[in-house]
Formats: structure tokens, C-alpha cells, sequence
């Protein structure tokens, strides 16, 4: 391997270490009753080659892409594509109708359901493609009027219209903070989320399918996990 391919792996490793490094001390910080976190590498800025070398180096195994088509040429005829099957790639960004049958055909998980129509037209993609598809429910944790997301005081109506979905596994929630927020601030959105995640997914039984509180991107992803989010999205840290 060239001198400048090793010193930006090495580089790209440092970063794995310190993040995943931070992410552990936070999860210790929350307390016992949080399930340990995982790092969801949010790819869709990142260069193809540095996403290959954190994959074949056994670091990324959580991927976060917000564009169908992006994705798709990324992941099933780009560079990428080789190294699909050692990843679980998300969908993060906002769904509309008429992608939901590639998103289906293209992701592992939809991150990002927002209103029963969307939902009812994701499970119509997966009952035809004969698969179940696990999904998040977004939050909607600012008063942005660009941001896509549920009311918290609604999520549990929604979920409840989800779960009567038979090729829909609902696993959690997902949100973004509100932009600019203090610590303080963010401190009580992300306990407010997780008051909401552990009314509706309560840990039930050993060896159940991992359900996931997905909050925090690079600047805030500490605080997220410390107050219990378990699936924190990193894109430009990771890949600095």
C-alpha cells in the first residue's frame, strides 16, 4: 500500500478509535439500564475509498446514506458494491411516496418514518418484495420548518398504526436535535426522547432483536449517548 493510502488509513483509524473511545465512556456514564451503543457511519459525504478502508478494516458495520438513487449507485454498482454485504445500510434522510419501492429494494433499514402514509406505502414496497422491513420512527425535536419528523406527543400513535404493518418491524426512534441548542438544551431533548423510546420499546427478554434510540451526529453525539441514545450518527468526525 503507497505511503499516502496508509498515513489516511491510519488517520481514519485514529478517528474510529477516539469516537468509538468517547462513545464508550458515555454509554458507561448513563448508567447500566442503557444497551451499549453502536456507531452508525454516515457515509453519504465521504469519499468511496476512505468508506472501503474503515469496512475491509472491520470498523464500519452501520452505514447512513439520505439519497435513494445516491445510495443505490454508490452501494450496488459503484465502488461500494463488493462490500455491501458487510454492512447494514440505513436510510436516514426524508422518505417521500414515490422512492419508497427503491428505498425498499436499496436499504436494510428505513430510519426515518414519518407519517402513516409513508409507512403504508413502504410495507405495500416489502410485502411484494417479500421481505420485513425494520424501521424507525423520526422524531421531530426542533421547531425547524424544513425538518421532517413526528410530534413526540404523536409517536405512539404512530407506532401503535405501525405495529399493525405485517412487513414492517418497527425498532426504535430517530431525531435531530434542534440546531444550535445549548448542552443543557440538547440535555433535555435527548432525555425527552428516551422517555418516549423506553415507554414504547421496553427491554423484554434476552436475545430479543436489539431495538435502537438513534440520536446524536458529530457535534452533540457524547451528550446523546450519555443520555441514552445507543445508535449516534457520525459522518464528518469519523471522516475528517
Amino acid at each position: 500500500m503507497p505511503t499516502a493510502e496508509l498515513t489516511r488509513k491510519s488517520a481514519l483509524l485514529t478517528n474510529f478509535k477516539d469516537i468509538t473511545g468517547r462513545i464508550a465512556a458515555a454509554s458507561a456514564r448513563s448508567g447500566a439500564a442503557n444497551p451499549k451503543a453502536e456507531l452508525l457511519a454516515v457515509t453519504k459525504y465521504a469519499a468511496d475509498e476512505d468508506v472501503k478502508i474503515l469496512i475491509e478494516a472491520g470498523a464500519i458495520k452501520n452505514a447512513g446514506e439520505n439519497k435513494v438513487q445516491d445510495a443505490k449507485a454508490k452501494w450496488f454498482n459503484g465502488p461500494l458494491a463488493p462490500l455491501k454485504s458487510r454492512i447494514k445500510l440505513h436510510f436516514i434522510g426524508h422518505l417521500q411516496t414515490n422512492k419508497a419501492k427503491a428505498a425498499v429494494e436499496t436499504f436494510d433499514w428505513i430510519d426515518s418514518i414519518d407519517s402513516l402514509k409513508i409507512a403504508v406505502e413502504v410495507n405495500r414496497h416489502a410485502e411484494a418484495a417479500g421481505k420485513t422491513m425494520p424501521v424507525m420512527i423520526q422524531l421531530k425535536l426542533n421547531d425547524s420548518a424544513t425538518q421532517s419528523g413526528i410530534k413526540p406527543g404523536q409517536a405512539g400513535e404512530l407506532l401503535a398504526q405501525i405495529r399493525l404493518l405485517k412487513n414492517l418491524e418497527p425498532r426504535g426512534y430517530m431525531g435531530i436535535a434542534p440546531e444550535g441548542a445549548t448542552p443543557a438544551e440538547l440535555k433535555t431533548v435527548f432525555t425527552e426522547a428516551k422517555k418516549i423510546f423506553d415507554r414504547d420499546f421496553p427491554v423484554t427478554k434476552t436475545g430479543a432483536p436489539a431495538n435502537y434510540l438513534s440520536l446524536g451526529m458529530s457535534g452533540d453525539y457524547e451528550l446523546a449517548v450519555e443520555a441514552g441514545s445507543n445508535l449516534p450518527r457520525i459522518g464528518s468526525s469519523l471522516f475528517a
